[in-house]
């Protein structure tokens, strides 16, 4: 057997950044070979943290990726606010949503993590979270994942909590990320009017139908009164519809179509909810 030696326990500490006397065992039961090393302590990590998997995963961030004519976003998720600030993690989650974007895509997220790691081209994505959650010893989660194919812009809040994807046609990129920000503030069901549920809309119709016969208003005007008392909550559902925070005299549609930009579609996320 071969012997181990400071400098072999310092290197395989330094690409593992595992503790030492994790690695000099790795390094004695491998016989001196590298590679079989961290094999070996990603295995006994793997163990550990199949152990850990219950744990609840409450903190993480959400993170995006914008390129020429793509989005993506994901959600990775850990134990523990320090966690969710640490550099790694900062760094695991940027790769997995540029992957996402730039790569061929993925449909789950077991299919992202086998992709190639950009940071780490060595690495898959999944040997670049193993060993994180191996050095760290908390459980980690790649939650949801998702890209938009076209133009987008976006949004992130700065500790990760929430993020926005917009697909755009037209108009600029600083319209669409104070879009994505308004997005993020008041928090719209759904794009436009024609994206609700015909069921709500109906139900919502017929309360206020109801609310002006309480009130006394003949029936030949009750159908107009409902439609006026409908734009506010087209406005509370509809992005579309609502007044923009950046200028509340004008609706979020119209500040689009006055900068020639179609909105398309959003995916708006914040962590732990669904």
């Amino acid at each position: 057997m071969a012997a181990i030696t400071a400098a072999m326990v310092k290197e395989l500490r330094e690409r593992t950044n595992l503790p030492m006397m994790d690695c000099k065992k790795a390094l004695t039961e491998s016989g001196g070979d590298l590679d079989k090393a961290v094999e070996i302590l990603r295995k006994a990590g793997a163990k550990t943290m199949e152990k850990r998997a219950g744990r609840a995963t409450e903190c993480g961030r959400i993170t995006i990726y914008t390129g020429d004519g793509v989005g993506a976003i994901v959600e990775l998720q850990c134990e523990s606010a320090p966690v969710a600030t640490n550099d790694e993690f900062v760094q695991l989650a940027a790769d997995l949503a540029k992957q996402l974007a730039t790569g061929p895509g993925a449909a789950t997220p077991e299919e992202l993590l086998a992709q190639p790691s950009p940071s780490s081209p060595s690495k898959t994505l999944k040997e670049q979270f193993d060993d994180l959650t191996n050095k760290i010893r908390e459980v980690f989660k790649l939650q949801r994942i998702a890209r938009i194919d076209g133009s987008c812009g976006a949004y992130a809040h700065h500790n990760g909590a929430s993020a926005v994807l917009l697909e755009i046609e037209g108009g600029n990129a600083e319209l669409a990320k104070d879009i994505c920000m308004h997005v993020a503030a008041m928090r719209p069901k759904v794009l436009g009017i024609d994206d609700l549920d015909p069921a709500a809309v109906a139900k919502e119709r017929e309360i206020l139908s109801e609310a002006a016969r309480a009130e006394g208003k003949p029936e030949n005007i009750i159908e107009k009164m409902v439609e006026g008392r409908l734009r506010n909550f087209y406005a509370e559902q509809c992005l579309t519809e609502q007044p923009f925070v950046k200028d509340d005299k004008q609706t979020v549609g119209k500040v689009a179509k006055g900068a020639g930009m179609t909105l398309k579609q959003y995916i708006h996320w914040e962590l732990g909810k669904e």
